[in-house]
């Protein structure tokens, strides 16, 4: 049990708990060598093997080592005991983006800027052959300087996943956030649901809320397949 205060594998000093969830928990620490603070996210390797999940983390770590963005969170090392894998990644400790849009919209300047660091983090992805697939404010991180960093790549696919006629045919991702093809169940272009779902970001940006909400899910879906939504009046025409 990682316990704050003490030394992982002589190298790491676990300090609180940032956050858990059903198969991992994600702790803040201090590379003892350097100093460098950390996050380190502890996965239970016997829950993730009894719900057939390890392949999804192997793809996410093969994921974090393949990408190298200053837009990306960054993977430092993977270690692991007879029980847990450790996942050393760069520490963000600016929280997530979704808590200052739940306060309401952004000023213009700070929404351009977030959505440019978005999109070249998703370009770069795209251009090694990674897809996300659950683009969302809360799966974007923002750093001390108010920089944005992009994180969680659990559902996201490699090129080299798609079947024969070049599409994803999995659903991911968080309903609202998702394109239509998604939703619909046939094959798609994972880099087109991604510019998708950086488009509904943009929009929860300087809205305030989201294009496509309801509280009934199948209506939900019948919007988003209709692109049924409407701008707020204080959007600028141009």
């Amino acid at each position: 049990m990682e316990r704050s205060g003490s030394v992982l594998m002589q190298r790491y000093e676990i300090g609180k708990l940032l956050g858990q969830g059903t198969f991992a928990k994600v702790y803040h620490a201090r590379n003892l060598k350097n100093g460098m603070n950390v996050a380190i996210k502890v996965i239970d390797k016997e829950k993730v093997l009894r719900v057939g999940m390890i392949d999804q983390i192997k793809r996410e770590i093969s994921v974090m080592r393949l990408v190298r963005h200053p837009h990306v969170v960054e993977l430092y090392e993977v270690m692991a005991s007879k029980s847990k894998i450790y996942v050393v990644m760069e520490y963000v400790k600016g929280g997530e983006l979704f808590d200052k849009v739940s306060k309401g919209k952004l000023k213009h300047d700070d929404a351009r800027r977030y959505f440019q660091q978005l999109i070249s983090a998703v370009d770069y992805c795209h251009s090694r052959g990674v897809c996300h697939r659950d683009l969302k404010p809360e799966n974007l991180l923002l750093d001390e300087n108010g920089n944005l960093k992009v994180s969680d790549f659990g559902l996201s696919a490699l090129a080299e996943t798609k079947h024969q006629d070049g599409l994803l045919h999995t659903t991911c991702g968080t309903p609202a956030y998702v394109a239509p093809e998604v939703i619909h169940r046939k094959g798609y272009d994972g880099m087109k649901a991604d510019i998708w779902s950086c488009g509904v970001i943009l929009y929860v940006l300087l809205a305030g809320y989201l294009p496509f909400r309801d509280p009934n899910l199948i209506e939900m879906y019948r919007k988003i397949g209709k692109a049924d939504f409407k701008f707020p009046n204080w959007f600028a025409s141009d």
